[in-house]
């Protein structure tokens, strides 16, 4: 049974909505019908209560078959009425008289009982009963005679009923008609009002069909459909650009796997290379047995820092920075400048203010620089600049370092323009913020390749000395600053050099107690 009931319930929006308002429009006319037609009913009834209430029998005919003139079974016929009345007489002893008063002249009348006791009529208080033939009912009223008399008086009900049996007749066809005017006008309205909604549909199934490209049309913009159209818009755009995010990491994590294999193919080569030698010529020269022992030291070493900057770039993405300290630029850029002098002697770094050459003269500069975050995180992106700008620079080219404050502008330090690269959100204007530059005199960056300078294993420069190293140096350095909240941003042209600088919001002193989620400069 409920199988058959779900296969008759309407699928369509569209049959729904004009099956609803049917139902409604239909119910409610029947109703309003209904009521009416009660209301018809009781008011024909009261009027021919009003009409047994205003009657009064004839009083000589009346006292004929009371005093036994006329006896019950002597009488040779009714007593004629010149109207629809109908009048029955009960006995001092409570028996009905065979004699009655009628205004038909016979034919049926009112089902009475012919005993008093089994009349259950009040005075004065009309009463409905059944017709002897089955008929329309009558409406009868009792009242005392004389001489402990009773007298029924009674009316037919035919009008009320006929008039009552039409009136409903007239309602079902009333009702028929709204039902149909709502399925054939209401099927036409819920087209038209739905005609937006089949056009959403449609461009959505286009959308689900692959046609990623197309938007949903959103015209009705004070309307329902409106507000679905734009509500599936803005899904589209947040799903489009997240299938984009999803193909430019798969295609970088592509290049990341491709670059790191090449990476550590070549030192393993070199390493199963010398091995062979060795196990394939045992009794080679010292010198060179030396020599190949020198270069399987130096690939392993160079294996390993590959592995560990690879591993550093996993823990700078996936865990945040704990060790939260004070630190003061102007010391840790000097330790790391006399850590990096070790390894290239031949190198001049230089160590200076910097200064906000767009600030507002009559503000306040630092006296201490010092910043809120990791300091070993700090020192490591310090030591991959310095050991950037020496590796790719020619030699006796003079680095300088420069630590200060200075405001966040729009199109200033921090923001993004044309010739500023960064992997690092840019900074809210109007943030003051601690800055550390590390600038060289070389020769700069195409724009083609600054744009891809912080990528992982990209290397800008060709030369020996630079594929010595891992390309993995500004990577680290990056994740490095964003993880402690600030920016690692590169300003270069071609033949200007390249200036590196590293942004940390400024935050005083007394509001830093706690230990924030995310690095910040104070």
């Amino acid at each position: 049974m409920r199988q058959r009931l779900r296969r008759l319930k309407p699928r369509s929006l569209r049959a729904r909505l004009v099956l609803g308002a049917t139902l409604l429009a239909t119910s409610a006319v029947l109703l309003c019908q209904a009521a009416g037609l009660a209301l018809l009913h009781t008011w024909l009834t009261d009027q021919v209560d009003g009409r047994l209430g205003r009657f009064q029998p004839v009083a000589p005919l009346s006292r004929d078959v009371v005093d036994g003139r006329t006896t019950a079974g002597g009488i040779p016929g009714n007593h004629t009425l010149p109207s629809d009345y109908r009048v029955y007489f009960y006995d001092r002893d409570g028996h009905r008289l065979a004699g009655s008063l009628s205004g038909d002249g016979g034919g049926a009348g009112p089902r009475l009982p012919w005993s008093e006791s089994a009349l259950g009529l009040q005075d004065g208080r009309p009463a409905t009963v059944a017709a002897t033939d089955g008929g329309s009912t009558w409406r009868v009223i009792a009242r005392s005679g004389a001489d402990d008399t009773r007298v029924v008086v009674a009316l037919p009900l035919t009008e009320v009923d006929e008039a009552t049996a039409r009136m409903l007749w007239f309602s079902l066809a009333v009702g028929v008609a709204v039902a149909a005017g709502v399925i054939l006008f209401g099927s036409l309205v819920v087209r038209v009002g739905l005609r937006p909604l089949v056009g959403v549909e449609r461009i959505a199934r286009r959308i689900a069909d692959g046609e990623l490209q197309l938007s949903v049309p959103d015209r009705h913009v004070v309307t329902e459909v409106g507000h679905l159209s734009r509500a599936l818009n803005t899904m589209l755009d947040r799903l489009r650009t997240a299938l984009h995010r999803t193909e430019a990491s798969e295609q970088r994590l592509r290049h990341f796997l491709a670059d790191a294999g090449h990476e550590l193919r070549t030192p393993l080569t070199s390493l199963q290379g010398f091995a062979e030698l060795l196990v394939q010529e045992p009794e080679m020269t010292p010198q060179r047995r030396h020599e190949a022992q020198q270069l399987i030291v130096r690939n392993a070493e160079r294996m390993s820092r590959l592995v560990d900057s690879l591993s550093q770039l996993a823990k700078l993405g996936d865990v945040p920075a704990m060790q939260w300290q004070r630190v003061d630029l102007l010391s840790l850029a000097a330790d790391s400048i006399a850590a990096v002098a070790v390894q290239y002697p031949d190198r001049s770094i230089g160590l200076g203010a910097l200064a906000d050459t767009e600030g507002d003269p009559d503000e306040a500069e630092l006296d201490v620089v010092d910043a809120l975050g990791d300091p070993h995180q700090l020192m490591q992106i310090l030591s991959n600049l310095l050991t950037n700008a020496c590796v790719h620079t020619p030699p006796g080219t003079r680095v300088l370092v420069r630590v200060g404050t200075l405001r966040i502008r729009p199109n200033g330090q921090g923001t993004d323009v044309s010739d500023r690269t960064s992997a690092n959100p840019p900074l809210a204007p109007g943030t003051l913020a601690c800055a550390v530059e590390v600038a060289d005199g070389g020769i700069g960056l195409a724009a083609s390749d600054a744009r891809r300078v912080f990528e992982r294993f990209y290397r800008a420069d060709s030369s020996e000395r630079a594929a010595a190293g891992s390309g993995l140096g500004l990577a680290i350095a990056s994740s490095a600053a964003e993880v402690n909240g600030g920016r690692l941003e590169l300003d270069t042209r071609p033949g200007e050099g390249c200036t590196f600088r590293l942004l940390l919001p400024y935050q005083p002193a007394a509001a830093s107690t706690s230990v924030p989620v995310s690095g910040v400069c104070g």
